[in-house]
């Protein structure tokens, strides 16, 4: 499980950072977290096929976090996208879609479904690799961040000693979920002999833009990896707080509270070319903190 930075600047494009986005990979599925301008030609520039991606999810409607959306909807549809798509949105998002893809009486290739964000937490996805829970942060306009959970697959199978046992496939299932193997003549074949450990959990919790708040700590509690957004610097915090953002020593106070594991900075704003101080004022909080850099696909 990985998380591709597209995008890491706040508000537009600046100093070679563009708006947010980013890419998490599950087992090989492409989640797309927002979807800033450019965004397409970043996932062309990083090698992320769309192919691969059947959920898009939008934190809130300030431009910075959607303006590629309709390119890239329609990039794909020129494309000949035929999979099923799933956007997950303010609901005010659907009519801006609705009018753009009218206008040009555009028919998309492909099965669009949109389902609108709720006010509180919730549950938007459970597939059998994944999990997606969008939870509220507290932004000038309803703004939402995302938890992204792997799920185990159970035990990962050790082919050749599966042979070396002569254990028929129709019993592979069961040894995934841990079940010993007992043969035709009784005897039984210890799970530990032919599976290892598969993939643990994991989790990824996205904290899209937000004052500083303790309001969804239960929700990302022991996360992996934390994305916080840090717009300023410590010293602009008064500024922040007027606009409903964050400083880089709060997204450390924050990942510490959380007992995360790792925390990636981002949405900088332009007023800031240089990014080092970012990472001198969370990490004297936090240790394991990475200024993050656009094209870096982080392991969590």
């Amino acid at each position: 499980m990985r998380v591709t930075i597209l995008g890491n600047n706040s508000a537009l494009p600046a100093f070679g950072r563009h708006p947010t986005a980013q890419a998490v990979s599950v087992y090989g599925e492409v989640l797309l977290i927002d979807c800033g301008e450019g965004t397409q030609s970043q996932m062309q520039r990083f090698g992320l096929r769309w192919r691969s991606m059947h959920h898009i999810f939008i934190s809130h409607l300030h431009g910075d976090h959607y303006f590629g959306l309709p390119g890239l909807i329609n990039s794909m549809s020129l494309l000949g996208r035929t999979a099923p798509l799933h956007l997950y949105a303010p609901a005010e998002l659907k009519p801006i879609l609705d009018a753009i893809l009218n206008v040009a009486e555009t028919i998309l290739t492909y099965p669009f479904y949109f389902h609108a964000l709720p006010e509180g937490t919730a549950l938007l996805v459970d597939d059998p690799s994944f999990s997606v829970t969008c939870f509220p942060v507290n932004h000038r306009i309803q703004c939402h961040g995302f938890l992204v959970e792997r799920k185990t697959r159970g035990r990962k199978l050790l082919p050749d000693k599966c042979r070396e046992y002569e254990i028929p496939a129709a019993a592979y299932e069961n040894l995934k979920q841990g079940e010993d193997y007992t043969g035709p003549d009784g005897t039984v074949i210890k799970n530990e002999l032919v599976t290892e450990d598969g993939p643990s959990v994991k989790k990824y919790a996205y904290c899209a833009d937000t004052l500083f708040t303790d309001s969804y700590l239960s929700v990302i509690q022991g996360a992996d990896t934390v994305y916080h957004e840090c717009t300023y610097l410590d010293a602009d915090r008064e500024k922040a707080t007027k606009r409903f953002h964050s400083t880089a020593v709060q997204a450390a106070e924050l990942a510490k509270m959380a007992n995360a594991k790792q925390l990636l900075l981002g949405h900088f704003s332009s007023k800031y070319k240089d990014l080092d101080a970012f990472q001198e004022e969370a990490s004297a909080i936090f240790p394991n903190t990475f200024v993050s850099v656009e094209g870096t696909a982080y392991e969590v």
